[in-house]
């Protein structure tokens, strides 16, 4: 009677096993790996194709933590990111336990394909896994399973490379099933983020020209159609190194920009000034093409520093054809029309003021002759010196001594030859200075433009010298 009752409930607990995939405790015949490893054959491995859950209506809760071995490679073109991992994987086996007396060890190491292992995978990942294979898992006589592995990542990212070399980046590595649903298995951090980064530190070796600043951890779900998936996410916050650009492209560029700017201390009416400009413009431009590898290459925002070697490349263009023009109106004014009315409004009267310039005030001689006054004895000549105007003094008569029917002197014709002469030299003068005053307004417009440009460069080089500061100190004071 006794036993009829046993049977049918031994036979219900056996079904209960079978159905739920749930395993037995081992009972070691003698502490050997033979005798452990015939009992986990019978038990465990047979029953490698179901995931081991007591029952399916409950998650199996698998914990995940990595550790950043090596920071490989960002790639700005493609987007990607390539890291070196470790991967640990557990979970744990309902049922299984064994007494480690009796087997003689209290962990074993088994398989990978004996057992049922999560199809845990990166959403991010672009390329094939490299690294080398560990066909091997911990298995512990509680029931633990520990799975650790090597990974070399090649994931996606969206790098922002606006304020190159002082970017940060923030790439994310997604850690979920590829076919379980969220209620089949459960992703659980292994570690907080601080506890990442503290472990990843301590065997980061290769990051090259990186920094591994932050590690963030947070679980998420994943709501698709047919399910929701359950994932971990952990997001990587890189900080660029950089001194190596520092030194090798701001530092050259601000010294050759600051060589064009002090050339305008060389007098604008030398040829000397353009030629030195010129050699600057072919020097700056074979330093871009060797620096071209270190610059990143893009298909978003143009990345701030290609703008300022693009507009110090344009300041010293500009520089150069401001000193050909000024050049030109020194050596060739002369021969130009009058200045236009409003260039000379806008740049002598406005754009002087601005570039703290005033125009020069003409102070030349004036000499006014009267050719129709015949009388050798009269004072012809009448010299005025003055700012802006001309004074003339007409001259006073002298009558003569002489009588009438005197015939002419040698002396009062060579008198008259000499008035014909002055009153030609007065014309001439006349009009050197009507030309002088032209390219006197022509200079002065070529001497406000380069002051002006002067200027330019200086507010340039300032705003440049700023934003580059501040932006190295907010990258260097940045509190991960």
């Amino acid at each position: 009677m006794k036993s009829s009752n046993i049977q049918p409930l031994a036979l219900i607990l056996i079904f209960f096993n079978l159905f739920h995939g749930c395993v037995a405790a081992l009972n070691c015949s003698s502490p050997s790996p033979e005798s452990l490893f015939k009992e986990l054959e019978d038990q465990l491995f047979r029953k490698n194709l179901i995931p081991p859950v007591a029952n399916f209506s409950e998650p199996l809760r698998i914990t995940l933590s990595i550790t950043v071995v090596g920071i490989l490679g960002v790639d700005e073109k493609a987007q990607t990111l390539t890291t070196f991992l470790w991967q640990v994987l557990e979970w744990n086996i309902p049922g299984l336990s064994w007494d480690e007396q009796k087997c003689g060890t209290e962990r074993v190491s088994v398989l990978r394909e004996k057992l049922w292992v999560p199809d845990v995978h990166i959403s991010e990942f672009m390329d094939e896994n490299k690294s080398p294979q560990t066909p091997y898992v911990y298995l512990n006589n509680t029931g633990h399973v520990y799975d650790d592995k090597p990974i070399r990542v090649v994931s996606s990212c969206k790098l922002e490379i606006y304020n190159f070399p002082f970017d940060i980046q923030y790439c994310t590595l997604t850690f979920g099933s590829y076919l379980h649903f969220a209620s089949e298995i459960q992703m659980l951090p292994g570690r907080t983020g601080e506890e990442t980064l503290s472990g990843s530190k301590g065997v980061l070796e290769t990051n090259g020209a990186w920094e591994l600043s932050e590690i963030k951890v947070f679980p998420s779900e994943l709501e698709l159609d047919v399910g929701s998936y359950s994932e971990l996410k952990f997001q990587l916050v890189l900080r660029r190194r950089p001194i190596l650009y520092v030194v090798n492209l701001l530092v050259p560029s601000c010294f050759l920009v600051t060589v064009d700017l002090i050339s305008f201390l060389l007098p604008p009416q030398s040829v000397d000034r353009a030629s030195f400009k010129m050699t600057l413009i072919l020097g700056y431009t074979v330093f871009l093409l060797i620096m071209n590898d270190l610059l990143p290459v893009t298909g978003g925002r143009t990345p701030l520093i290609n703008v300022f070697f693009s507009i110090s490349l344009a300041l010293m263009v500009a520089s150069l054809l401001e000193t050909v023009f000024i050049t030109n109106i020194q050596f060739s004014s002369s021969q130009y029309s009058a200045v236009p009315h409003w260039l000379s409004v806008l740049v002598l009267r406005y754009l002087a003021i601005v570039v703290c310039l005033s125009p020069k005030k003409s102070n030349r001689v004036t000499v006014c002759l009267n050719p129709s006054y015949k009388d050798p004895t009269a004072n012809t000549n009448s010299v005025t010196i003055s700012g802006n105007q001309d004074i003339s003094k007409e001259p006073q008569p002298v009558k003569a001594s002489t009588s009438p029917a005197a015939p002419p002197e040698p002396a009062l014709e060579e008198l008259k030859k000499l008035t014909r002469h002055l009153s030609a030299i007065r014309l001439q003068v006349d009009k050197h200075f009507q030309g002088s005053r032209t390219a006197e307004e022509w200079q002065m417009i070529g001497i406000v433009i380069d002051r002006l440009l002067f200027y330019l460069y200086i507010v340039f080089i300032i705003a440049s010298f700023i934003t580059i500061t501040g932006i190295w100190i907010w990258n260097n004071t940045y509190a991960p």
